[in-house]
């Protein structure tokens, strides 16, 4: 099998071409690898109380993630993690795996 090198263009997209499109790129910025994918069949049904609850807590772990990550030391301590893996391409990704568990369904800290 072999590897497929994007034109320079596609390599550097992320989100959407335009606003019409259906078709998503995203570049993992750590391996440059280039991930594409399709909306398909969007919901356009009022979200349900499980969806509201699982926004709330990808809410709250995301602030979670943002106060680990301004702060320097804990940054640095994130970071030498971060370098030893390659299966996340980012930190704020890999930080947001790795504290996930520590939440409950409602996003409060266990």
């Amino acid at each position: 099998m072999t590897k497929i090198r994007p034109i320079s263009i596609i390599q550097s997209m992320s989100g959407k071409v335009c606003e019409h499109s259906d078709m998503y790129f995203r570049t993992n910025q750590r391996t440059q690898a280039v991930y594409t994918g399709k909306l398909c069949h969007p919901s356009d049904a009022e979200p349900s109380e499980a969806q509201e609850r699982a926004k709330m807590r990808f809410t709250k772990l995301a602030a979670a993630v943002d106060t680990e990550l301004a702060k320097p030391a804990e940054r640095s301590k994130w970071l030498k993690k971060y370098l030893r893996q390659d299966k996340i391409g980012s930190l704020r990704g890999y930080v947001f795996a790795q504290i996930n568990h520590l939440y409950d369904k409602n996003g409060d800290l266990i």
